[in-house]
This record gives structure tokens, sequence and C-alpha cells, in this order.
């Protein structure tokens, strides 16, 4: 092989980028790195103008079960860091192992291309374009809204939830967030403090689970507790809930019309609190738009001034053709790693899951390295893989059944993941991420070779 066909594009330095980099390092891969951004930290970077990131913005994993691995974020953090706390310990995270100075800034892709040798083909924003041995999505999920589709015509402001920054938004008017993932109950407890009125449409009900259960933080107690299977577990939790939050019915929400833990657990009892006060009132999904009213489903109706969409965004990747096959907006691969018609195409961040998502990225990215590395090598591991890759599906369900909308689209239980990806690891001969010497690390960095220019 040429250096180009043993050289990979890995693109995005936010957190999945950066674990991807530090794992290509130290498997001796050869790769250039590239974001959009001016620094590391992707949507953490509050600075930039594409971010969806706001100023009440936490992280809904706890400290002690999120960072990267080996590299545990500060004992002074609290439970929940902030925005800016996360991205101080992305940006420390990066300048510790080196990775900063391999990172081509301000550098966007604009197109790819398959060769016919199976290398691929990068084009970048100042013009140039160079060929790899293989490309690495990193470039995260929260980078292009999806507006809903909603009937009828809107005298006021309608927006989606990616421009909000801060609750002087809200400040006089009469507000509706639409949407209940976890930023669009962060939105609507900032509505619900700043706003004239406020009002959170919800298209279904939800369970709701404290940050903290019996002073602890809910990942760690879930961590702490006995490993039963599901049958044990969701009635035993269910009913902990009950206890904990109560009926949420009585403050007008909907009924959950699924089984707990099968919706991305919304980790925000904050907006409880405003619904018990009255700062914020529940309405259901909307029905159609009447110049200043909106009309919902149950034949209620509000005025208001601005309707605020937190529903989502698409993970369309706009420079990559039609080379990822999509569902819901969503990328479709093997692991939600591995391109399954077009080799060497991988994805890093397009994985929806239930629990902190750094420490999977490392084990993702580790997975990947070690495939390009055995790839370069000439190891029979590759076609082992590579069958896998083109028949293998997986049920990475842990037995539960997902509510059927596009966020849920290829959804994985964390610990049936985490478990799958060691043991095929374990069958490939691959070390794990538990196995593997990060401490080894340091000497791999010497190896890199400051990135080559495009031609």
């Amino acid at each position: 092989m040429s250096k180009s066909e043993t050289t990979v594009c890995l693109i995005g330095a936010g957190p999945a980028g950066l674990a991807v980099a530090r794992a290509l390092t130290l498997k001796g891969v050869e790769f250039d790195h590239f974001d959009a951004g001016s620094k590391v930290g992707g949507i953490w970077d509050i600075q930039r103008d594409d971010t969806p990131m706001y100023d009440s913005a936490h992280f809904i994993s706890s400290k002690t079960m999120s960072g990267f691995e080996g590299y545990p974020m500060p004992e002074s953090y609290p439970d929940y860091p902030r925005h800016d706390k996360i991205e101080a310990y992305i940006m420390d995270f990066a300048n510790a192992h080196g990775l900063t100075d391999n990172i081509r800034f301000n550098t966007k892709i604009t197109d790819l291309e398959k060769l016919e040798d199976g290398a691929w083909r990068v084009a970048f924003s100042d013009g140039t374009s160079k060929a790899y041995l293989g490309v690495i999505c990193a470039t995260g999920t929260q980078w292009t809204p999806r507006m809903p589709e909603l009937k009828g015509q809107f005298d006021g402001a309608l927006l989606h939830s990616s421009v909000y920054k801060s609750p002087e938004m809200f400040t006089g008017k009469r507000v509706l967030i639409v949407g209940a993932g976890n930023s669009g109950c962060d939105i609507a407890c900032d509505a619900a403090a700043n706003a004239r009125e406020a009002y959170i449409s919800m298209r279904r009900g939800y369970y709701f689970i404290p940050k903290h259960i019996f002073g602890k933080p809910a990942d760690v107690f879930d961590k702490e507790s006995p490993n039963l299977p599901l049958w044990i577990s969701r009635p035993i939790m269910t009913f902990l809930l009950n206890k904990l939050v109560g009926d949420t019915t009585k403050l007008g929400l909907q009924k959950p019309d699924h089984k707990l833990f099968e919706s991305h657990p919304l980790m925000n009892a904050q907006l409880l609190h405003y619904l018990q006060h009255g700062d914020i009132a529940p309405k259901v999904d909307i029905d159609r738009l009447d110049g200043k009213e909106v009309l919902f489903k149950d034949g209620s109706r509000i005025e208001v001034d601005l309707i605020l969409c937190a529903t989502g965004y698409s993970q369309k990747q706009g420079f990559a053709r039609d080379y990822f096959d999509y569902r819901g907006g969503r990328p479709q691969m093997f692991l939600q790693i591995f391109n399954r018609r077009h080799k060497n195409l991988f994805g890093i961040s397009h994985i929806e899951t239930n629990s902190g998502a750094f420490k999977m990225f490392d084990q993702m990215a580790l997975m990947l390295a070690n495939y390009l590395r055995d790839q370069i090598d000439g190891k029979p591991s590759v076609a082992k893989m590579d069958r896998h890759i083109a028949s293998s599906e997986p049920d990475l369900s842990n037995g539960i059944r997902f509510v059927k909308s596009d966020r849920h689209t290829g959804y994985v239980n964390s610990d049936t993941y985490k478990k799958y990806l060691d043991k095929l690891s374990r069958k490939l001969g691959w070390k794990t991420l538990k196995d593997e010497d990060l401490k080894g690390f340091t000497e791999a960095r010497r190896r890199v070779k400051p990135m080559g220019k495009a031609a």
C-alpha cells in the first residue's frame, strides 16, 4: 500500500472524534483530522455560531459515569456539570493527549467520492482534495434542525430550539415549547421561570427519572444495583419511580403509552417542580395553527407569541452523497460504526442509547482502530469482520421494545451493546477497552507523523 492508501480521514473534533483520534494513535494508524470549528469541543463550544448549545445546558449523565476511559472528570465538578465545564474537560483531554496539534480547524468537508480502487477522495472547503484509505464521520448528531410539519398559519415567531441561547428570548412573551426530549424539558424550565406564560406540548406521556435517587446520581444508583433481568428490574424501578415521583397525570401530563425503558429517559425533575407550581402548563400534540392561536388534538386552544420546536435533528451527512442508508433521518450501520455497502466509510457518534456516550465512543473507536490496523497489516481478522458487517443483525435491545419513533430507530441498550462489542473483539483477537493499556498511548503518540498536505 502507498502512504495515501494507509492514511485515514477523520472528520470532527468533538468527543467522538477525539476518542477516535486517541484510538488511532494508540494503534499506530496514520490519519488527517479536520473540524469545521476553530477549536475542539463540537457542540460543547457554545461560541460556535452553529451550535445548538444554550446557557442552562447540563450533562444528563453524571460525572462519575461519564468521561473518557482512563481520564475521569475532576472530583471538583458537580454531579451534573454545566456545558462550560464539559467543554473545559474536553479541551483538557485533547491537550493532555496531544491531539490538538494534528487537527486542521476551520475546514469543512464538501464532498466524498468512492474511487475505483476502493479508496476515498475527500474534497475540502479550500478547494483541495486528497485520497484516503477510509473516512470516519465523527460529526455529531445535532447540526441539522428538524422542524415539524404543522398545519395552518402562525402569525407569531415559529423557531427551532437550535437558535435558543438564553432565557431573555422569553421575557414578556407567551411561549409554547414543542417536544419533550431532555433539551426540550430544559428549555421549558427556562420558559417557566422567565416567560409571561409558558406551555409545553408533548405527543405522549413519559417517565421522569430524578437525577438523584437516594442521594446518588441516577446512573450511579443503577450501576451499583444488582444486575437483574428485565422482567424483574423493570417492575421494581417502576414501583420506585411511582414512590419518588408520584402520579404525573395529576399534573396534567399524559399517561405513558409505553413501558419504562422503552423510550429515552427524561432526566428532569425540575420540570415537574414548575408544573406543580403552575409556572408552566402541559398540552397534548398540536392539531393546527390559526393566527396567534394554537389548537390541540384534545380540542383546547391557547394564544402565544412564540413557538419553539425542540423536535430534534437530522443526521444526514450532506457531504457524503448517497453512501449512507438512512431511516428516520439516521444513518443505519453495523453497530452504528461500519457502513454495510461501502467499505471503509465509518460513522462514530451516530448512536442513540440510554447512557453517557463518552466511554461508548472510546469502545467504538478502539474496535474501529483495530479493524483499520489489521487491514493495513493484512491480517485475516478483517475478512471475518467484513462478514459480520455484511450479514450480522445482533439484537442490542436487551429485550426492550423501543417506542416507534425516528429517535429510536436503531436505539440500543448500552450494557447489551458494550457486551457485544467486547465479545466480538475477543472473537477477532482484538483487545477490549478494559484490556488495552492506555498508558502506552504516550509512546504511540511519538510515532504519529504531522498531517500531510492535500493534493
